[in-house]
Formats: structure tokens, sequence, C-alpha cells
């Protein structure tokens, strides 16, 4: 394959404007071209970054050797089906598919016909979350909130797949342990679909994971606490800032609280707690999140032991345990 890979956008909407624009801008691939059933909104893209408004998916083939899906979720395994059988690498706005059962049947076709498969879990290529994977800690308890206005699109899907998914791929990537049980409640305002979600999900290694998500808020809001034994994180994936409290620095301080409690001979009401604390500000190396994840996919298509940041089938996980949450709120009873 050459150098410059032919990279093309399914999906001329919000988010496939923004994969135009990260791809046109990339020094090791030509940005071929994108594609809408909408033809006017792909002729304004293509007018934008000086590439090809294609008239259909077929017409792709053969011209593009990777592609970015960002339409309706409905259309995700029709679309990246076509794209896989002719051999073309496709990375795929989240959710990975409208159900676990296409997800599944895409992950598949991926092995089967030897394709690259990466999912657009964005958040996960957040400088915070870059900067909390280097950290390397082993969570415990994982407290994740991800509230804004009503967005007015995605109204195919809830709450769950539309904005919970991001956190949802995070907690699992942290928790590194299969799902023993998912609690949850949610709901509906707007539409037919959930738009206030709380999950509460154990792991089989003991981690606990508290994840809430609104889109009926009067604020946007991204936060998630970390605790671990290595460390306690408190990050803002909006503000792309965030605190650390290691463990190893602080035992002493730890040590001479107790030595005191167990004395009864100190005044702890004139302590004030943060004072005595070694924290520091997480190191953040601020890149746009969408290049960090596209320059992954790209790699993986040029490097055959190189990995996207989110394969196929951790996109699968996400949309399992989404399922397990969905399934979660319609056993939940108000009665």
């Amino acid at each position: 394959m050459s150098d410059r890979i032919r990279t093309a956008v399914v999906g001329a909407g919000k988010m496939g404007g923004i994969h135009a624009k990260v791809y046109s801008k990339l020094d090791n691939c030509e940005f071929v071209g994108v594609y809408d059933t909408v033809a006017e909104s792909a002729e304004k893209i293509a007018g934008d970054f000086g590439c090809k408004a294609f008239g259909s998916v077929d017409e792709m083939i053969g011209k593009v050797d990777a592609v970015t899906i960002s339409a309706p979720t409905i259309y995700h395994y029709e679309l990246a089906k076509q794209f896989i059988e002719n051999g073309i690498a496709v990375m795929i706005e989240k959710p990975l598919a409208a159900s676990v059962e296409e997800g599944q049947k895409i992950v598949d076709l991926a092995k089967k016909h030897d394709v690259v498969v990466a999912v657009g879990h964005s958040e996960r290529c957040n400088p915070v979350s870059q900067a909390m994977k280097r950290l390397d800690i082993e969570a415990k308890f994982i407290e994740a909130n991800r509230i804004s206005p009503y967005p007015f699109r995605s109204t195919d899907i809830g709450v769950v797949l539309d904005v919970m998914i991001h956190d949802i791929d995070i907690v699992l990537s942290l928790a590194g342990s299969k799902i023993k049980k998912v609690d949850a409640v949610g709901v509906n305002v707007i539409g037919e679909h959930e738009d206030i979600c709380n999950a509460r999900v154990f792991f089989e290694n003991g981690c606990v994971a508290n994840i809430t998500a609104s889109r009926l808020a009067m604020k946007t809001e991204r936060k998630i606490r970390v605790f671990s034994k290595q460390a306690y994180l408190s990050l803002d994936y909006l503000r792309k800032e965030g605190i650390v409290i290691k463990t190893a620095p602080n035992v002493d301080v730890v040590k001479w609280v107790k030595q005191h409690q167990d004395a009864e001979d100190f005044d702890f009401s004139t302590v004030n707690w943060p004072d005595l604390l070694n924290i520091e500000q997480l190191d953040i190396d601020d890149r746009e999140p969408l290049k960090v994840e596209q320059e992954s996919f790209l790699e993986a298509v040029r490097k055959h032991d190189a990995r996207p940041e989110v394969t196929g089938e951790e996109g699968l996980q996400a949309l399992e345990c989404a399922a397990m949450i969905l399934e979660a709120i319609k056993e939940h009873s108000w009665d």
C-alpha cells in the first residue's frame, strides 16, 4: 500500500464534516471524497475540501483504502459490510452498530476478510484519557458523569447509545474485567428513547462503576473520578484538566493521622485536609482527539502489527454493556 492512504467519509452531517476536515489535513493520507444520500450535503463538504462527492457507495469501491462511517447508527452494519467485503478498512462512529447482533457480524466479517475495523469512541482519544492511560492504574471504583442540554440530533437512539457509550468504553478499558451484573434506571422525556440514565456496573474483579448520562441538563459536564490502590483521579474531559493524588507520596500523611487518632492528642478540626496531601496536576498533552483517532486508525491500516485506538472488538464490548444497561432499564419497576 502507498504511504498515502486514500480515505473518504460516508455521511455528511456534523460529525462527517469534522472527520472530513481532519482527514484533509493529515499528511499520511489522500482525502478522496465524501458520500451522503443527500447529494447537496456531500457536495458542500466536497467543495469545502476540494474532493469528490460520490454518487453511491458502489462508486467508492476501488477508489478508497479506508473510510469513516458517520451515517446514522441504523445503517452502520450494511455500510460496513459492503466496504469490508471489498477489503476496505472502516472506522465506524460510535456506537459500532444498532444492535449487538449486527456488531458481532461486523467483527466477524473483519476477521474473515482480515480488514481493520476501528470504532470512533473519540473520548478515548481525549488528552485527559490519554494521560490517564499513561498512569497504568488498576481501577476499583469509577464514577462518570456526562450531561448536556438536548442536542436535537441522534434521535434514532437514546442517551445510552448516544452519550453514555463514551463512558462505557472508558470504564471497560479501566476495569479490565468481565461484567458480573448491571443495575440501571432510565427515563424518556422527549421521545420514545431514554433521555436520562444511571447505571451501576459490577465487574468480576470487584471493580464497581457508577455511570450517569443525561441530555436534558441545563449545562454541559463531562467528568470522571477513579479510585485505585495506586492513585485517586479527578478528571474533567471538557476543561481538559485533572488532578492525581498518588498513594506513595501520601503514605506518611495517612500514618500521621492514624497515630494521632489512636493517641487522641490532636484537634483535627484545625487541619485543612488538602494542605496535607501531595496533589499533582495531570500532565496533559492537548492534541485534537479526532486527529489522534484517525492517525491511529490509518497506522493500523498501514501496519499489520498496529492497532487502532479502539478496535471493533472493544466497540462490540461497549455495545454489549450498553445492551445490558438498556435491558436493566426495562426490568426496573417504578411501581
